[in-house]
C-alpha cells in the first residue's frame, strides 16, 4: 500500500502474472469462510482490489462495489477485467483512504483479502479507525490474514488475528475469527496460510439521531432560523458531496456560502411570495432582510439563485453579495451559537467569517466565491447523519417549519397547514427545464440530438426534459442532471432511478449530450458538476471524470434511498 512503493511497483510491474494467478482461483475457493456474510444488496468496499476478481464477483450480485488499488498497472488490468459491471475504481491506499472518504458515503460490507500483511503494526490502529467510520451499523469488515514467508521483493509483516481483536476491542467492533484453525494456500504455496476474520459494526454509537431530535423538537425557538440551518445542511449532504472542503475524524468543512445560499433559496418564496412570518415578533423584523441586500432582490424568486451561475453588474451582483453576507451573519450570531448540545452552553456548530471585497463588476456562484465568505463547520456524526437519512429528517424539518409559522398569531390569520407545507416544498421550477429546452431547440435548427437513454432521434415536437436522478426523490436542476429524451422514454422512467446496466449502457449517449449540449458553457456546467457530485476536483473540467461521478452518485442515492429501478 501508501507506505511501501516497492510493493505498489511491484503489483504493477507483474500486473498480468499476478491477475493470470489470482483469476485462476475461483472466488469460491478463497473466501468460502464469509460468503454467507455478503449482502443481498448496498454498497461494498475492496481495499486492494487486485486482479478486480472479487470486485467482479461481487458486482455480479448486484452489490455497487469502490475497488481501490494503489498499483496503477494491475488496476488498469482489473478496470479491463470488471468493465460493464458497476465496479468503481479508485487509486487510493490505506490509512489516509482520502479519496474513499471524499465519496461522503459508508459501506454494508468492506473487504480487504491480502492486505493486512503489507500494513506495518504502526499504522494498524489508524488504518481500522479509517476502515470502521465508514462502515454502516451493522456493516461487516473482513479481513484475510497472510502467514507465511515471502520470497520476493515485497515487503510483509506478521499478522495475527489476536492483534485484529485488541484493535477491535478499541473500535467498538465486534470481533469473530472465522478460521479457527490456519486454511492452506488456494496457490499451491506451501508454506503459505490464512485466516479469516469477520468484524462488525453493531451500532453507530454516535448520538446524533436523538441530538438532532432534540434540536428539531425540543428544543426552545424563537425563530424557524435552527429549522432551517438544519435544512439548509440538509440540502448539502444530500446533494453536493463534492462541497466539502475538509473533513477530519471530528468534523466537516463547508463553504459558508453554500450554506447562506441554500438559506437564501429557501426562505425566498416563504417571505416575498407568501409573506409568511418566521417569528411572533412582527416589529423584530428577520436579521439577513436588509435595505442593501435582500430587499433589492425581493423581484427575484429561489430559481434565480443557482450554483455555477454568473450575476452581472451592480444591479444584481452587488445586492446578492450583501444578502449572502447578511445571512452569513445572521447564521453565526443566532442559530449557529443557540443550537447546543443538551443542558448545556456548548454550541454544536461552528462559524467562521471572512472579510471580502465587494464585487466589481459581477460574481460567478463558484467554489472560490462560496468558500471566500468563511467556513461552516458540522460536527462529523451530525453530518453522517444528515447524508445518509435525509429522506427521513427531511418530512420532520418540514413538519416542525410549519408548526412553528402556524404557532405565530400573524400567520394564523391568513395560513393553514397545507398553505405552509406547499411554501416548504422543495420545488422544480419549470425554468431550469426551460433553459435545456431552449439549448436543445436551438441545436435541432440545425444538427440532430439523440435521446440519452434510447439513442433515437428526438423531433422538436416530440420530447421531454428528464431528470436522471429523479427530482421528487433527489431534488437537483444541475445541467449534468437535465437530459433530453423521447417523451415515451421519460414518461416509462416516470420517478425511478437508472439502472446501474442501464447508465453505463448510455454512456456515450450521455457524454455527447454533455458535449454537444454545454461545451460553450462549460464553466457553469463543471463548476455545478464538481460541487454536487462526489470525488471530483474543483478544477476539474473532464465530461468522462463527471460521468464516473455521475454513476458513483447513482449507486450513492440508490444505497440511501432504496429508490425503485428503471432499465
Amino acid at each position: 500500500m501508501k507506505y511501501h512503493n516497492k510493493n505498489i511497483s511491484y503489483y504493477s510491474q507483474n500486473a498480468e502474472t499476478l491477475a493470470d494467478n489470482y483469476n485462476s482461483v475461483p472466488v469460491e475457493s478463497v473466501h468460502k469462510d464469509w460468503l454467507d456474510q455478503l449482502p443481498k444488496e448496498g454498497m461494498v468496499l475492496d481495499v486492494g482490489a487486485g486482479s478486480g476478481r472479487d470486485a467482479g464477483f461481487m458486482a455480479a450480485k448486484g452489490l455497487n462495489v469502490v475497488a481501490v488499488e494503489p498499483a496503477e498497472g494491475i488496476r488498469e488490468v482489473a478496470q479491463g477485467y470488471t468493465v460493464g459491471k458497476p465496479v468503481h475504481w479508485l487509486n487510493d491506499s490505506l490509512p489516509d483512504l482520502s479519496q474513499v472518504f471524499a465519496l461522503q458515503t459508508k459501506f454494508d460490507l468492506i473487504l480487504l483479502s491480502a492486505v493486512w500483511m503489507h500494513i506495518p503494526s504502526s499504522q494498524r490502529e489508524r488504518s481500522l479507525r479509517k476502515l470502521s467510520s465508514l462502515l454502516k451499523p451493522n456493516g461487516k469488515l473482513v479481513i484475510s490474514l497472510r502467514h507465511g514467508a515471502c520470497h520476493d521483493e515485497r515487503t510483509m509483516y506478521e499478522v495475527s488475528a489476536d492483534e485484529l481483536a485488541q484493535l477491535a476491542s478499541r473500535f467498538g467492533l465486534t470481533y469473530q475469527l472465522l478460521t479457527p484453525e490456519q486454511q492452506t494456500d488456494e496457490l499451491g504455496r506451501g508454506d503459505v496460510s490464512w485466516q479469516t476474520v469477520l468484524l462488525t459494526l453493531p451500532d453507530d454509537g454516535t448520538g446524533a439521531f436523538p441530538l438532532l431530535r432534540n434540536i428539531v423538537v425540543n428544543d426552545k425557538k424563537t425563530s424557524t432560523y435552527k429549522i432551517a440551518l438544519l435544512r439548509s445542511l440538509l440540502r448539502i449532504a444530500e446533494g453536493h458531496p463534492g462541497a466539502v472542503l475538509d473533513q477530519t475524524e471530528d468534523h466537516v468543512a463547508l463553504p459558508m456560502g453554500l450554506v447562506a445560499l441554500y438559506w437564501l433559496k429557501l426562505y425566498k418564496p416563504l417571505i416575498d411570495h407568501y409573506g409568511m412570518h418566521q417569528n411572533n415578533n412582527t416589529s423584530a423584523g428577520l436579521g439577513f432582510v436588509q435595505p442593501r441586500g435582500w430587499e433589492l432582490l425581493q423581484h427575484t424568486t429561489a430559481a434565480d439563485y443557482a450554483i455555477g451561475a454568473y450575476y452581472s453588474g451592480t444591479e444584481q451582483a452587488l445586492p446578492l453579495y450583501q444578502t449572502l453576507k447578511d445571512i452569513a451573519a445572521t447564521i453565526k450570531k443566532n442559530p449557529a451559537t443557540y443550537t447546543t448540545l443538551p443542558g448545556s452552553n456548548t454550541a454544536v456548530f461552528e462559524v467562521e467569517l471572512n472579510r471580502t471585497n465587494k464585487p466589481t463588476s459581477g460574481l460567478t456562484m463558484d467554489l472560490p466565491f462560496l468558500a471566500s465568505l468563511g467556513t461552516f463547520y458540522v460536527p462529523k456524526h451530525i453530518w453522517d447523519s444528515l447524508t445518509r437519512f435525509s429522506v427521513w429528517i427531511e418530512p420532520a424539518l418540514m413538519n416542525e417549519w410549519a408548526a412553528l409559522m402556524h404557532s405565530y398569531e400573524v400567520n394564523r390569520q391568513q395560513f393553514n397547514r397545507n398553505d405552509y407545507l406547499e411554501a416548504l416544498d422543495w420545488k422544480d421550477d419549470t425554468r431550469s427545464t426551460n433553459r435545456v429546452r431552449s439549448r436543445v431547440n436551438e441545436l435541432l435548427a440545425n444538427d440532430e440530438v439523440a435521446c440519452c437513454w434510447s439513442g433515437k432521434q428526438i423531433k422538436p415536437s416530440d420530447y421531454a426534459v428528464d431528470h436522471a436522478f429523479p427530482f421528487a426523490r433527489w431534488p437537483n436542476n444541475d445541467l449534468w442532471n437535465l437530459l433530453p429524451t423521447r417523451t415515451a422514454v421519460n414518461a416509462n422512467k416516470s420517478d425511478r432511478l437508472p439502472s446501474s446496466d442501464k447508465l453505463i449502457s448510455s454512456r456515450e449517449l450521455i457524454l455527447h449530450w454533455w458535449q454537444q449540449g454545454w461545451s460553450d458553457s462549460h464553466r457553469e456546467f463543471f463548476t455545478q458538476a464538481n460541487l454536487a457530485l462526489p470525488n471530483l476536483s474543483h478544477n476539474n473540467r473532464s465530461f468522462s471524470d463527471v460521468f464516473e461521478a455521475f454513476s458513483l452518485q447513482r449507486d450513492r442515492i440508490k444505497d440511501i434511498q432504496q429508490l425503485a429501478e428503471w432499465g
